[in-house]
């Protein structure tokens, strides 16, 4: 049985786990954590964080969450140490197969100081996991999906980084 989202829980965010030894956690989950503690989204975002570093495994977890809740936009998020800013992911390459998001991103960040726009969405699971989740959404013709890469979260470049997410999120919400 397939539940749906309530008509204005419209996103579904993911984040990811840490994944290597020196990392005590994922600046994607911390950024996520910030969202899930805003109470006034609770009815138009769902959140699903820690997700395993490992394809297979977040793969069937994020088709498992997208098709429990049907969301008319799936944000994955993962992190990205040596970036400074915020990063919307165009496209995830797998082979020679390029597929982008059908988000106008350029316009999105226009919007956000402390975002940029990426065509690099690395050559880890991130990427491998935006491949996979563009081709599964394509199917869905009322659903977009898009990667937030996010830095290295520090107690200078927090706050202005939660900003931009929350503002993403709020100009996502008025473009479903």
């Amino acid at each position: 049985m397939v539940v749906a989202l309530p008509v204005n829980q419209r996103i579904l965010v993911t984040s990811f786990a840490p994944w290597q030894a020196h990392q005590t956690a994922n600046s994607s989950d911390q950024l996520v954590a910030e969202l899930a503690q805003m109470p006034e989204l609770a009815d138009s975002v769902a959140v699903f964080r820690y997700l395993p570093v490992n394809l297979p495994v977040a793969r069937s977890l994020t088709i498992a969450k997208f098709e429990q809740l049907r969301p008319q936009i799936l944000l994955c998020c993962g992190m990205a140490e040596s970036r400074q800013q915020l990063s919307l992911e165009v496209q995830a390459v797998w082979g020679d197969s390029v597929l982008k998001t059908g988000l106008n991103l350029e316009k999105i960040a226009a919007n956000l100081l402390h975002t940029g726009v990426s065509r690099d969405a690395g050559r880890f699971v991130c990427n491998s996991l935006y491949h996979t989740m563009l081709n599964y959404v394509s199917s869905y013709p009322d659903t977009q999906a898009l990667f937030l890469h996010v830095p290295c979260l520090t107690p200078q470049n927090r706050p202005s980084l939660i900003k931009d997410f929350r503002t993403l999120i709020d100009l996502l919400l008025i473009d479903c």
